[in-house]
């Protein structure tokens, strides 16, 4: 009889063995990874709300307001051989065009994506817009008069307002694809006379966020910023309003900036990555950050949330193909290291 049992207990050694390798090799975890430059208090709501559905855990990585985007693109390049992320959210679209142009990305089929306008879906499947937010001007109230308010981004260069106006450093982020965007729009000889100007008469702040506290502490009269935190300093009722800006027909509108969503070409959890992005292009996603305190944008035409910024359908939008701007990326990016020689 011992021996009988020594031999069951080897046995029963080797098949535990034996799955423990198998699922080594082929056991997938019930989670998704996210490379996410979205600020993380907007984000975590989410996804949770996701993990709370699905039973599915999401593991965010975030980056800093100062790189963001570029960093978390840089690193998906980076591992593009052996990928950790499964999908990248990215709190705009010119750096995903870039991933795509470098063929990192794969092609997948959300069911909740046809119920966005087709210039915020990419023919190939490749990525996703959604939830946008609009490039501003935030002013403080206290120190610019009614009479005084900037209505043009151009009112940035204007040497009245010299070190009294702030933008984020355009290297990164959506001041980085504003800058992309401009080259596009304007051409490389009027978008790097425009910037030389910004870079002479601006403070420059390592995010857009520091750019709304500097004008909501009165440090500096305006900046130009985005939506989202714009409206959490207006939330927490500091003398600020927000200007739209390039109004005038002849003028080239206020540039809107989606989100966007994409899965990583190799991605470990792609099955979970798609069900990441199907949850998040639903339109209840969007109402949550309409609601937030991001207040961001909605684009998904079955949608019934109200936005409580202007969109691209109440005020003048700046037309700009984004493909374009993402060619224009690393001419823009030269000539902003270039001007903006971080003497500021």
């Amino acid at each position: 009889m011992p021996k009988q049992d020594s031999g069951r207990s080897r046995i029963t050694l080797f098949c535990l063995l034996a799955g423990v390798m198998l699922c080594a090799g082929g056991c997938k975890k019930n989670e998704v990874v996210v490379y996410t430059a979205l600020d993380r208090e907007f984000a975590e709501v989410t996804f949770a709300e996701f993990t709370e559905v699905t039973g599915i855990a999401v593991r965010p990585k975030f980056d800093t307001e100062a790189n963001k985007t570029v960093g978390l693109t840089n690193l998906i390049l980076a591992e593009r051989n052996r990928p950790r992320c499964d999908v990248f959210w990215n709190n705009e679209i010119l750096n995903t065009l870039r991933l795509k142009s470098e063929g990192v990305l794969q092609s997948c089929s959300p069911a909740t994506a046809k119920y966005y306008p087709k210039q915020y879906r990419d023919p190939d499947r490749e990525w996703f817009g959604f939830a946008a937010r609009a490039r501003v001007i935030l002013v403080n109230k206290d120190i610019v008069k009614p009479d005084e308010l900037p209505r043009s981004i151009s009112d940035l260069t204007d040497p009245k307002w010299k070190q009294k106006v702030g933008i984020a450093k355009p290297l990164f982020g959506t001041t980085a694809s504003h800058a992309a965007c401009l080259f596009a729009t304007l051409g490389s000889e009027e978008a790097t006379a425009f910037l030389r100007q910004i870079s002479k008469n601006a403070k420059v702040y390592p995010g857009n966020k520091q750019v709304a506290l500097a004008v909501s502490k009165g440090e500096i009269a305006f900046g130009l910023t985005d939506t989202d935190d714009a409206m959490v300093e207006i939330a927490a009722a500091r003398p600020v309003e927000i200007v739209y800006p390039d109004q005038a027909d002849s003028q080239l509108g206020t540039l809107f900036i989606p989100n966007s969503l994409s899965l990583i070409k190799g991605a470990r959890n792609s099955e979970n990555g798609q069900r990441l992005i199907e949850f998040l292009l639903r339109p209840e996603t969007e109402q949550l950050l309409a609601a937030g305190e991001s207040a961001q944008i909605p684009l998904n035409t079955t949608g019934t949330a109200t936005s409580r910024v202007a969109t691209p359908h109440t005020i003048r939008a700046m037309s700009v193909d984004f493909n374009l701007a993402a060619d224009k990326w690393e001419t823009a990016a030269e000539t902003v290291r270039d001007v903006f020689t971080i003497a500021n």
